[in-house]
């Protein structure tokens, strides 16, 4: 299937207009019920593409292209569209804000029992997630740079109000997001021959050598990542067996706020900083949910319109540090090594000695947007194209799915994450993520933006337009939910799921892809340099033969050959100012002029025979 990002978002965006209204009242809910994180996906499936794809904003209503407008009439037009959103998102901040105005992220219905029979308690399903934290990042930076250029437009005083409280409701949440995600990030420090360290040396000894080798190798590559730790205070609770240099350790985030987790000083209004519960070692999944979300605190649009006030700056770049440490470390034990990296022996296995394709795809993420954040050389980036082509087999991505496939379960029900730590206030808790498919697009997209190399970028397009075709088939097919995910009924055998309401968890991540994919289709193309080289020696000659016609029609001002010769001129002007960013197309226009002249040569030569 084509990746067509604009046609895509704005046909999911019809259904979402779709299901979400219904006689003129915003219709909440999905498979997981309401909760903090359900709620603002479902608003993100809006605000994200019209914050991050420019023509298909809503914040100018004397803007908003027809086809937008067409695809979203449900919601009403280019001016009931934004009133509407305000309204909306003023409800789910007044909803997720707690009496005394500590703005609230529980998981809800998302936790799940490993025992089908046992039920979690209230304060289980109240108990702040990671998810939560990284999705209110993403819908605050939305809303407040939506409701920043709406309100150059408003002149109504009781709009103006109205915005200036959902301003600063959004502004709170952002604060308190923040530092969620500060007092959720954990260094879990062991020993080398403890079961933790034992499996890392395992994951890291690609070449059979002496655990000694690789633990002192190791511990060269992480001595800037252990120093840095020194620097990371806020909102972290310092181990001292970190200063050890024979310790190894994980970093990253836990489920949620770690257990010992100190609060974090600020002067924003964040509300009751609680005692956190979670395990104090990262969780793959939640480090990479929270590395997307700290990511859009960095983005140009951010940075432009000036969102973050001077106090969320100063958070900002506390999450930035560890963001940065998070990716020094996982990308150095992913590509540990000077042979094969750990990264490539699917799957990976984790601390704790589990393994599956879908760590391997996490990991595979972090070490993207390393790349990313390095820029790093595009040797590095064709080394993983393999690796997400070999998950895109495993996976059963392209391959069909026969019964008992294991790689089913990748998809329904997924893989599933113990809550550590939550048991204190009830039965075992459990996270599910299935969303392998998604992830794997998302990343081969990314991947294919990064890349320079224009046959790593064609293997890893094709990986993205296959799982998209996968994610594509998995649409609802009827019912007031058609066209949003998740039925994975015609690809996976004896999957049944509730057909009757959206997963906004899944749809909501394909919507993020779709935002990837028209960043990457909107790049310039990839320079050839053997395509520089030939339109360089074509425009070298009809830059000559264009100087030699001259001569010759110089006594024709005002013929038709002189226009000819006008036309012929422009062409070649154009093709040396793209030169080097479009040499394919600057040898077209060359190709073009050079034809010209050459049919001018040939009539020259026909008028002289015929005197």
């Amino acid at each position: 299937m084509r990746l067509q990002p604009r046609q895509q978002i704005l046909d999911v965006w019809r259904c979402v207009a779709q299901y979400s209204m219904r006689s003129r009242t915003w219709r909440w809910g999905g498979r997981q019920r309401r909760n903090s994180i359900s709620d603002a996906e479902q608003l993100l499936c809006l605000m994200y593409p019209a914050a991050n794809v420019s023509n298909l904003r809503l914040d100018e209503p004397d803007s908003t292209a027809k086809d937008v407008l067409e695809a979203l009439h449900k919601l009403g037009d280019g001016v009931e569209i934004p009133k509407l959103l305000i309204d909306v998102i003023s409800e789910y901040m007044a909803t997720y804000t707690g009496e005394d105005g500590t703005p609230l992220f529980g998981g809800g219905h998302y936790f799940q029992t490993a025992d089908p029979k046992a039920e979690l308690s209230e304060q289980q399903l109240s108990l702040a997630v990671v998810d939560s934290f990284a999705t209110a990042i993403s819908l605050s930076l939305s809303t407040l740079g939506f409701l920043k250029v709406f309100s150059r437009a408003v002149r109504r005083p009781a709009m103006r109000e109205k915005i200036a409280e959902l301003e600063a409701a959004t502004n709170n949440r952002l604060s308190a997001a923040m530092v969620g995600l500060l007092r959720s990030f954990c260094v879990f420090v062991f020993e080398p021959d403890s079961v933790p360290g034992r499996a890392l040396v395992r994951t890291l000894n690609q070449n059979d050598e002496p655990d000694r080798l690789v633990l002192e190798r190791l511990r060269r590559r992480l001595e800037g990542v252990r120093a840095s730790f020194r620097e990371a205070k806020l909102g972290l609770s310092q181990d001292d067996a970190l200063d050890n240099e024979n310790m190894l350790f994980e970093c990253g985030w836990s489920w949620g706020v770690v257990t010992g987790a100190p609060e974090v000083v600020t002067t924003e209004t964040v509300g009751e900083q609680a005692d956190g519960v979670a395990l104090g070692a990262p969780y793959l999944y939640f480090t990479v949910v929270a590395l997307d979300g700290i990511s859009d605190l960095f983005s140009d649009r951010t940075r432009v319109l000036g969102l973050l006030n001077e106090e969320q700056q100063r958070l900002a770049q506390a999450l930035q540090l560890r963001w940065d440490l998070t990716l020094d470390y996982w990308s150095a034990v992913a590509r540990f090594g000077a042979s094969r990296w750990p990264l490539e022996d699917i799957p990976w296995r984790t601390t704790d000695e589990e393994e599956s394709e879908y760590f391997s795809l996490l990991v595979t993420a972090v070490v993207l947007l390393d790349l990313l954040a390095r820029r790093a050389t595009d040797d590095d980036l064709t080394r993983t194209v393999s690796v997400l082509e070999e998950l895109a087999v495993r996976g059963r991505i392209n391959r069909r799915v026969v019964r008992g496939d294991r790689a089913i379960d990748l998809h329904s029900p997924g893989v599933r994450l113990d809550m550590t730590g939550a048991e204190k206030f009830g039965p075992d808790m459990t996270w599910m993520v299935s969303d392998f498919a998604v992830l794997l697009l998302k990343r081969s997209v990314r991947a294919a933006g990064l890349s320079r190399n224009r046959g790593a970028r064609d293997r890893l397009l094709t990986v993205a337009e296959e799982a998209l075709g996968h994610v594509w088939r998995r649409r609802l097919k009827d019912g007031p939910a058609a066209g949003l995910w998740d039925d994975p009924g015609d690809l996976l055998p004896d999957v049944v799921v509730d057909r009757e309401m959206p997963s906004w968890w899944l749809t909501e991540r394909v919507i993020e892809c779709l935002i990837l994919a028209s960043r990457t289709v909107s790049e310039s193309p990839i320079r050839s340099t053997r395509l520089l080289e030939i339109a360089t020696d074509l425009l070298g000659e009809a830059d000559q033969l264009f100087s030699n016609e001259q001569l010759e029609a110089s006594q024709h001002e005002n013929s038709a050959m002189q226009t000819t010769m006008r036309g012929i001129q422009v062409k070649l002007v154009r093709a040396r100012e793209i030169l080097q960013e479009r040499p394919g197309t600057a040898s077209a226009l060359v190709n073009e002029a050079l034809r010209e002249l050459d049919q001018l040569a040939v009539a020259r030569q026909d008028a002289t025979r015929s005197v």
